[in-house]
């Protein structure tokens, strides 16, 4: 057989990738046989394209169902796309606005029919992008949040939260994006890193039948024609005089009150708010208190209106009647000046507008009690968090929930099912379809005479988010009549066969800035309609930032392009390179140097490949030389296995990688194959190769999950394989015994070697020449086994034991053994070899001292676990050990 001399993954990806398709291996089916294993993905945006932030979270995923599959479960990582309302209207607009179409000449239908067609063009690239990353989704499952039977179930749970009282509508002040012409909710306005300056502009308002003058200070001056009132501190002393007082507004002398409100901070500005109430939240809750007029003066598209009552600033754009204003009102004699401060200042997350607060009758669902389950199940761990640390953000989220605004001035989207028959405000019904809402209508009305013509559907769309968090339960068809009684509004088990065996799905993987938009209200809503957890496991993984911490981003042009790393330098090096970094929750510091490094780790395993299939095998030889290094690589895997076992359970998948790195790189690799590695020219025995082959088998699973593309390539190079023996659906390897002696005495022997290997570049002796060993150890029976190691891995002639210092050599101290290499007279540079060993010295007694430190600390012996104290104590006694040894060897050299 003809072997590359690189690995090159171009050749084998696709291949690969295309042969698990046709096989089949992706699709879980419902089998009472196995246990099931399910993932939902976070569905990207149909807009999407894949990022740095995909790779990481994708990976991980694709690591976790590709374990749960050779671990004999049914395993099932159902992909979707979001429909993402804004995002795709948008970019839906802005390809219209190329070919010369507005928005505002088509008709809803008209404008879908291109919303969908640009769906179908560009809708999933991003997952034919997450096929190149290796991502062995269930493709047949692939969801969309608009498909059919998914927008039905979204229409069926608003009709039924609605019919539960959670749903309402109402005149309140909401969030509004003048760019996308939309509400957007609370969670989806976002603030800089850090507060911005701003400008607090200061005025002065004329009293009523008064000489006297107050001093307001805002950092919204083109919001003074709306102003209803003028609000004090009570308790504040210097305007106690002036409550109940009547102020008057600049340029139009319009009357206001001044009022006492506990909410004006004394210390703040002035200690004189002016209150706006239709263009700030806080203002608003002072006007319902104050039951003041509400003035709305800047219009749904960011410009001051008729409302404001001067002509020349009507149609005026907001920021640019704030300047024009401020200009005015100095000519007028009101402007006093301005300070700086800091502030944060909200931004729509989709447009980056400055969010404009405005009072919007809208759809709402009521938070408080529908949450109230799904914040208790992770304070308990019901629904586990990782890492725990956002335990405390999920908690102030749920503490602090606020009714959830769900209406969006889109059309790309679920269009809200209520149904208008007549002017009043309370003259609508709510139904799945226009059919239902007929029947509905007349009754409510008492007009049987309605039509359907009669009808007209809320223009208004859901929010994009109101329809994911539904996404564990509708992927399985939860909400089909077949197994949805829409008089209780739950779920029935026993009725939907997928949905009964693959929910609870399993784990989520996600990232901590959706963990209130996505997570907690897939909690909200798989409690409400099924009574259990949608998942038991919350995996939050960290950002992906450049080396200088910023977020990776297309705008600051510090993020690679996925797709042209894994075309340069391979999937599998991707996939580690992103995960050698980031445990959970942690920020990944992205450095190029660890998806280099996952690429030289492809070509070492490449080569070992190589290596062994390129042995002769046969001769006279049983192996028994071998014997040795078989037992310990045997025992050293099922330690490895175990500890990488432990980090699985705790969902430390970057520590599971890490550990298999070394074991394949530094135990397999480097140790064992060199261990057994016969001579130039000569077989290796039959006993040993097929062992080696099992060996490599082994950890070709364990890293499967990893790095899938190079362990099907080589395990299907290995031996001979059967139709549909592939390692994706190999069976995950069982930890075995390890024996603990050998793991450590190995330990020893590695270094040994590797000094003796340092000594011969550090002195200049030539790697081909024979030197003889002396060792005195107090347990020499724990060499008797490596011997023969030894001299084949450090070119030994002769290996002694002795209980005295031999004289005329150069040596080294490991642990409390010594080991002496004769040498020839006046071969020693005495003043060097002191040297040596006053540096060693000075560092282990500098160990010592860090190790004691730890063990004198009564916190961190209180605290610690009881392994971890015990090896500290190791430590402390094998530096001790050191020292004694080392201060007597250099009391023999003076």
């Amino acid at each position: 057989m003809s072997l590359s001399t690189k690995y090159n993954p171009n050749e084998i990806e696709d291949k690969w990738y295309a042969h698990w398709m046709d096989k089949g291996y992706f699709h879980g089916k419902v089998n009472p046989q196995k246990e099931p294993y399910s993932i939902v993905i976070p569905p990207p945006n149909v807009t999407g394209v894949l990022h740095m932030g995909h790779m990481l979270n994708n990976t991980i995923q694709d690591v976790l169902i590709r374990k749960a599959r050779m671990e004999g479960k049914e395993a099932c990582w159902v992909p979707g796309t979001d429909h993402a309302s804004i995002a795709t209207e948008a970019k839906v607009v802005k390809m219209l606005r190329e070919k010369g179409i507005k928005k505002s000449d088509l008709s809803r239908e008209e404008f879908l029919t291109h919303a969908w067609e640009w769906k179908e063009k560009y809708g999933g690239i991003i997952l034919e992008q997450l096929k190149k990353l290796g991502a062995s989704c269930d493709w047949e499952r692939t969801a969309f949040t608009m498909d059919e039977g998914y927008h039905k179930a979204v229409l069926r749970v608003f009709v039924d939260l609605y019919n539960k009282g959670y749903i309402y509508r109402d005149l309140r002040m909401v969030n509004w994006d003048v760019e996308a012409q939309t509400t957007v909710s609370n969670e989806e306005v976002i603030y800089a890193d850090q507060d911005e300056v701003s400008k607090l502009y200061k005025f002065q308002y004329s009293i009523k039948d008064s000489d006297e003058k107050v001093i307001i200070a805002t950092q919204r001056p083109e919001t003074i024609l709306g102003d209803a009132a003028i609000a004090v501190n009570p308790k504040d002393e210097r305007y106690k005089h002036l409550i109940g007082k009547t102020a008057l507004v600049p340029f139009v002398n319009r009357e206001i009150p001044i009022i006492a409100d506990d909410y004006v901070e004394i210390e703040f500005g002035t200690g004189c708010l002016k209150v706006t109430p239709a263009h700030d939240p806080n203002d608003y809750e002072i006007g319902l208190r104050h039951n003041l007029e509400v003035i709305d003066t800047i219009g749904f598209d960011g410009n001051l209106n008729e409302n404001c009552g001067v002509p020349k600033y009507i149609g005026m754009e907001r920021f640019k009647a704030r300047k024009v204003m401020v200009k005015d009102l100095e000519e007028a004699g009101y402007y006093i000046g301005f300070e700086e401060f800091t502030t944060r200042i909200g931004r729509s997350e989709r447009t980056n507008t400055v969010i404009e607060p405005k009072l919007s009758l809208q759809w709402f669902i009521k938070m408080k009690e529908i949450s109230r389950t799904a914040h208790q199940v992770v304070m308990n761990d019901e629904v586990e968090l990782l890492p725990s640390k956002f335990k405390n953000t999920y908690h102030h989220w749920m503490e602090n929930v606020r009714d959830w605004c769900i209406s969006r001035q889109l059309w790309w989207g679920q269009q809200i099912p209520a149904y208008f028959y007549g002017e009043g405000e309370n003259d609508f019904v709510v139904a799945e379809t226009a059919e239902e809402a007929l029947v509905l209508a007349q009754e409510k009305s008492g007009n049987a005479q309605l039509t359907a013509n009669d009808l007209k559907q809320d223009e208004d769309v859901l929010d994009t988010w109101a329809s994911s968090w539904l996404f564990p339960m509708a992927v399985f068809n939860g909400f089909d009549d077949s197994c949805f009684d829409r008089e209780t509004g739950k779920i029935i088990k026993g009725k939907n066969a997928e949905l009964d065996y693959f929910y609870p799905t399993s784990t989520l993987v996600t990232a901590p800035e959706i963990l209130f938009f996505w997570v907690a209200r897939m909690i909200i809503a798989g409690y409400e309609y099924t009574d259990e957890k949608p998942f038991k496991h919350v995996y939050l993984t960290g950002i992906v930032r450049d080396k200088q911490r910023r977020k990776m981003s297309k705008s600051l042009g510090n993020s690679p392009d996925p797709l042209d790393l894994i075309k340069e330098l391979g999937a599998d090096a991707v996939r580690t390179g992103m995960l050698f970094s980031s445990p959970a929750g942690n920020d990944l510091l992205y450095d190029e140097k660890l998806v280099e490094q996952g690429r030289k780790f492809a070509n070492k395993i490449w080569n070992a490949f190589r290596l062994v299939k390129g042995w002769e095998v046969g001769g006279s030889s049983n192996g028994q030389e071998n014997q040795t290094a078989v037992r310990w690589f045997d025992s050293r895997f099922n330690a490895a296995l175990a500890e990488i076992e432990d980090h699985f359970s705790k969902f430390r998948i970057s520590d599971a990688l890490m550990t298999t790195y070394k074991l394949i790189w530094t135990d397999f690799c480097s140790w064992y194959l060199e261990m057994i590695k016969p001579a130039f020219g000569e077989p290796i025995d039959r006993a040993t190769y097929e062992v080696t082959l099992n060996f490599f088998e082994k950890i070709m699973k364990v890293l499967h999950p990893f790095m899938p593309f190079i362990t099907e390539e080589i395990w299907s190079e290995l031996r001979e394989r059967a139709e549909g023996q592939d390692i994706i659906v190999s069976t995950w390897p069982i930890i075995g015994g390890a024996d603990e002696a050998l793991n450590k005495q190995s330990e020893i022997v590695f270094e040994l070697v590797s000094n003796l290997r340092n000594l011969r570049l550090s002195k200049g002796i030539s790697p081909n020449k024979k030197l003889d060993l002396a060792i005195k150890s107090e347990n020499t029976e724990a060499y008797e086994p490596f011997i023969n190691i030894i001299k084949k891995l450090a070119n030994i002639d002769q290996l002694t034991y002795t209980d005295e210092k031999v004289s005329g050599t150069l040596g080294f101290v490991i642990k409390s053994d010594e080991f002496f290499i004769p040498m020839e007279e006046g071969a020693i540079d005495v003043e060097a070899e002191k040297a040596e060993i006053l540096k060693e010295l000075e560092y282990t007694k500098g160990f010592l001292n860090s190790v004691m430190k730890k063990l004198n600390n009564e916190r961190f012996v209180a605290g610690a676990p009881e392994q971890v104290i015990a090896k500290e104590k190791a430590k402390q006694a094998d530096a001790e050990g050191k020292i004694k040894v080392l201060e007597e060897k250099l009391n023999g050299l003076n």
